[in-house]
């Protein structure tokens, strides 16, 4: 069977696509874990969403010992299911969501997301209200928030114990004090059994279950240093602080919970997915091998040519918006960024993506390397790494993704490639509208047999240089 490289063997793809739909104004992604939906969001997404006027919500934190939990206590795993948002906490659940090929766009540990929720409800005239805790702990915790928050309004406290002997009285308390935002402390399963049952009969918009948080904010129970935060390594200093009470948590559950991480990431496999990213491996493995005598003799050009490193690193937008760090051997001179702005009058793309045929930033060898797209071979490094596939939508810069129309995001649905629909139709003689449609339409349906179709017309692309500058 003959493969054609002109645009139009690709009509029959694009007349699949559809309007793309716009996302719910606010709305917020999420990523299937442990039978759950849990955010995938920055945490100014987050808590822009849960301080919405006019908006009520439940959150839970989930974390590795939240999951040991909830497989075997059923009315703790209905709470969490029936929450209004579960967000990710901690190293655990993010291997978790890595073995099954996905990332999350930031941990949302509750002792660091709270605070900052809390910091943006000062400033927008909220009040707070603290349950949980033994006696006193919660009215030094909300002492310590007044101190580091200013403006910040505690409605009351309540402690864990007899505060909540009477559950009627309890919530009198806190419906009593109109206090906006409920944070309950009262460790894992209870205080999320605790808020779904009574959440019918409590009066603030926004309920979440803090866990230890009162006792690090009243200085029971010291945090770990920051490097050791940064290492994600605060599991092992509460072991060390407590090793009596953790001992069973994180030395008996942390091996258990990755047994049900690995046993989840078995049952959520998509042989089709799998099968692409041993494509995409075996082909950049490959190449990376046949290819490295050439790869040194282009080393030596670039050097020779013109000053500044061999290789170009560049942050790029990949899948679900996450950035990440592109590579590609150096074509231009070493100002090239700084010079960008003066030159976007001189594009010759329609559209947001920056393109100029007469780019005075190119270097003589660059002009080689991009006519036949060699500048794009370190990107055999982001496939294995599993931050490109072989084929895929371009990646874009994070200031052309902040120019998109809301339709354009439908690109960024699936993974960047090193070719794709674009590539082999054009390259920069495509304007941006007809890119986005080829991307979005590619997104929608792409199959194993496409990309080996496009893997194959990509060959007579690079040959032909249609497109290349």
């Amino acid at each position: 069977m003959t493969i054609a490289a002109d645009p139009t063997s690709f009509r029959a793809l694009q007349a699949v696509s559809q309007p793309h739909a716009e996302p719910e104004t606010g709305a917020l992604s999420s990523h299937p874990l442990f039978g759950l939906r849990v955010v995938d969001g920055t945490a100014r997404q987050v808590i822009d969403r849960l301080l919405t006027p006019g908006s009520r919500h439940r959150v839970a934190f989930l974390n590795a010992h939240c999951v040991n939990v909830l497989a075997r206590d059923g009315a703790y795993a209905d709470a969490l299911a029936t929450a209004d948002a579960v967000l990710p906490d901690g190293i655990g659940i993010e291997l978790a969501a890595r073995m099954t090929g996905r990332r999350f766009a930031e941990n949302l540990n509750g002792t660091d997301f709270v605070p900052e929720l809390l910091r943006d409800a000062a400033r927008r005239g909220l009040s707070v209200f603290l349950l949980g805790g033994r006696p006193g702990v919660a009215s030094a915790a909300a002492d310590r928030l007044c101190l580091s928050i200013p403006g910040l309004r505690v409605a009351g406290t309540r402690d864990g114990y007899d505060g909540m002997a009477v559950e009627d009285a309890a919530i009198a308390t806190i419906n009593a004090s109109g206090a906006d935002i409920l944070l309950v402390a009262l460790g894992v399963p209870q205080q999320d059994t605790w808020l779904a049952r009574t959440a019918p009969r409590l009066c603030p918009r926004l309920t979440l279950g803090v866990g230890a948080l009162f006792d690090f904010l009243a200085g029971r129970v010291r945090r770990a240093p920051a490097p050791i935060r940064a290492a994600r390594c605060e599991w092992a200093w509460r072991l060390a602080m407590e090793p009596r009470r953790m001992a069973g948590r994180y030395l008996w559950g942390n091996p258990v919970f990755m047994l049900r991480a690995a046993c989840h990431a078995w049952a959520e496999r998509d042989e089709v997915a799998l099968a692409r990213r041993g494509i995409d491996v075996a082909l950049a493995g490959g190449a990376l091998l046949l290819l490295s005598p050439i790869v040194l003799l282009l080393v030596a050009a670039i050097r020779l040519d013109s000053a500044g490193p061999v290789l170009f690193r560049q942050t790029r937008i990949g899948r679900g918006g996450r950035p990440f760090t592109m590579f590609k051997f150096r074509s231009m001179h070493v100002d090239a960024e700084a010079r960008r702005a003066a030159l976007l009058a001189q594009s010759d793309r329609a559209g947001v993506c920056f393109k100029s045929r007469n780019d005075p930033r190119v270097t003589r060898v660059g002009r080689v390397l991009r006519r036949f797209s060699i500048d794009e071979l370190p990107q055999i490094l982001n496939v294995l790494r599993g931050e490109m596939s072989i084929v895929g939508p371009r990646p874009a810069l994070p200031e052309e993704v902040a120019a998109y129309p809301a339709r354009a995001h439908g690109r960024l649905s699936v993974k960047p490639g090193l070719t794709g629909v674009w590539q082999v139709s054009g390259r920069a003689e495509i304007g941006f509208d007809k890119m986005i449609d080829m991307d979005i339409a590619y997104a929608r349906s792409r199959s194993i047999w496409l990309d080996l179709m496009l893997i194959a017309c990509t060959f007579r692309a690079v040959l032909g240089g249609r497109g290349a500058y």
